[in-house]
């Protein structure tokens, strides 16, 4: 308790108020105000030395110096409220605090409002616990027994996973046989079992296996991409269980050994031929497991999960559908190979390399996080192209507009012959668009050369071979030769005989050469 007679006599010692403080074990705030409360109430230390120290501190301070009365919460109600979903003691104490400014009562800190709330628990019994709120955690794991169905053609036994998610506030479960662990099983089940339960929940707590928990460290916790991208799908958040405390996930490994007793060892003199039969039959027994009265108290898992289905967050419209990552190069065509199918990506990711969703119906391209592009998925021969104009170069764009009759119009406007080699360009491919670049790269030679000497240099090309191509019509018109009038032959002998040397060649006598 501080001691307001010290305070007062070392200040008619003349001593500043920071030792004052220091000496008499309490703050330099708490010096100032007794000071000033003393000078109000004209006291001083010749006045004060003989009061006691109760009595000067009602005269100092008469409204501290008596108990306050402080209203007590309904901590009933509180406990009620603390099952619902977001619902914390800090909130509750909040709204506490605001209902006793509005009544003008005082109200209590926040350190023995839970204090008081903790011994209603301890004193009440009550069996709720505080984190197993309803619609809140969904627990799932694989069951640590397996069951198996025979192969028809080698009577082999397959070995078949179980799956059990649970949600701890009523116990209630879903099961299902899987004859693998991998992913697609994996996210399969989750999709059933929010299916089954009607909604989900706000957090998910698995174990730390591959397919859903990547790595997991002291201060980082990597969630598996395809399971992290079905919980936002979902709405819900997963929160691992920690490596090696399963009283993380009790419920779900409570159900777990419940149910290999319940419905795996009850089964396990049936024979089952094939996986939907199992399951079939797995359900029945879940129906009856969940319906099953409780032993120490009324109703069963199924009127628990009665009361919990409205706290759930409701489904989304479409179910998730599972998806596949792959890494690609943009190759310099500015399209993707998946699958051996080609999808265009923009022309400024030349090169880049980007993550490819794959799913049964879309392809989606993303760079550094962000989607870039999609394209509805191609199936059926291989080396199909899906390109989408906007990703092109500007330069590569103007060919979507042109077609092959607008490549002849253009070409009639030069000549009979330039039209000619164009045709031939269309031809010459089984799809006429793979003829665009070699017809527009002809036509702009006309630009260069002039429109007489393309339909010169086309002429020329055709009088060598019935199937020029634009590289020959092109070296025509780098050297020139369209520009050079052709000669008749000397000598007709020559031409008919295919003879180089006339008869004045052999006429001559005089041995010169």
């Amino acid at each position: 308790m501080t001691s307001y007679k010290e305070i007062l006599r070392l200040h008619s010692l003349g001593i500043n108020n920071t030792r004052i403080a220091s000496a008499s074990g309490c703050s330099r705030t708490t010096v100032i105000n007794v000071l000033q409360r003393s000078k109000e109430q004209g006291l001083s230390w010749q006045s004060a030395a003989d009061m006691a120290d109760k009595e000067l501190s009602r005269l100092l301070f008469p409204v501290e110096s008596g108990k306050p009365a402080y209203k007590m919460p309904d901590y009933e109600y509180l406990h009620r409220e603390m099952a619902k979903s977001g619902v914390t003691l800090t909130l509750l104490w909040l709204e506490y605090c605001d209902q006793c400014r509005e009544s003008g009562q005082i109200h209590y800190k926040s350190t023995q409002f839970n204090k008081y709330y903790g011994d209603y628990v301890k004193s009440t019994r009550a069996t709720m616990h505080i984190h197993r709120k309803p619609g809140e955690i969904m627990e799932v794991d694989w069951a640590g027994q397996n069951a198996g169905i025979i192969d028809t053609d080698t009577g082999e036994i397959i070995p078949a996973y179980v799956f059990v998610a649970a949600l701890p506030y009523s116990g209630y479960a879903y099961v299902e046989a899987f004859l693998s662990q991998n992913q697609e099983c994996w996210i399969t089940a989750h999709v059933n079992a929010y299916r089954f339960f009607g909604g989900v929940t706000r957090i998910l707590v698995p174990d730390n296996l591959k397919t859903g928990v990547e790595k997991v460290t002291k201060g980082e916790t990597v969630i598996n991409k395809t399971y992290q991208e079905m919980a936002e799908h979902y709405g819900t958040a997963v929160i691992p269980c920690r490596v090696r405390a399963p009283k993380d996930k009790a419920t779900v490994e409570g159900s777990v050994g419940i149910i290999s007793t319940w419905i795996l060892a009850a089964l396990r003199n049936q024979q089952f031929l094939s996986l939907r039969e199992m399951n079939s039959a797995i359900r029945e027994k879940l129906t009856a497991f969940l319906e099953k009265p409780f032993q120490k108290k009324d109703g069963s898992r199924a009127t628990l999960f009665a009361e919990e289905k409205p706290f759930l967050l409701p489904l989304p419209v479409n179910q998730f559908e599972l998806a596949a990552w792959k890494i690609a190069t943009v190759q310099y065509n500015y399209h993707i190979s998946v699958e051996s199918q080609n999808y265009s990506v923009p022309f400024e990711y030349i090169k880049q390399k980007v993550d490819v969703r794959v799913t049964k119906n879309v392809i989606e391209v993303f760079f550094e996080g962000n989607r870039i592009c999609s394209h509805p998925r191609l199936y059926g021969r291989n080396n199909q192209y899906s390109t989408i104009e906007a990703h092109m170069p500007p330069d590569h764009q103007k060919y979507v507009t042109w077609n092959g009759d607008r490549f002849k119009n253009w070409a009639a406007k030069i000549g009979e012959n330039t039209v000619f080699v164009v045709r031939l360009f269309l031809e010459s491919h089984k799809v006429e668009q793979q003829g665009y670049k070699a017809c527009m790269a002809l036509l702009k030679l006309a630009d260069r050369y002039s429109v007489e000497r393309l339909e010169t240099a086309c002429a020329k090309a055709l009088s060598y071979t019935g199937r020029p191509s634009f590289k020959s019509i092109q070296a025509i018109l780098k050297s020139g030769q369209d520009k050079i009038q052709e000669e008749p032959p000397a000598y007709s002998s020559s031409s008919k005989y295919g003879l180089t040397r006339g008869a004045d060649y052999y006429s001559r006598r005089d041995g010169k050469c």
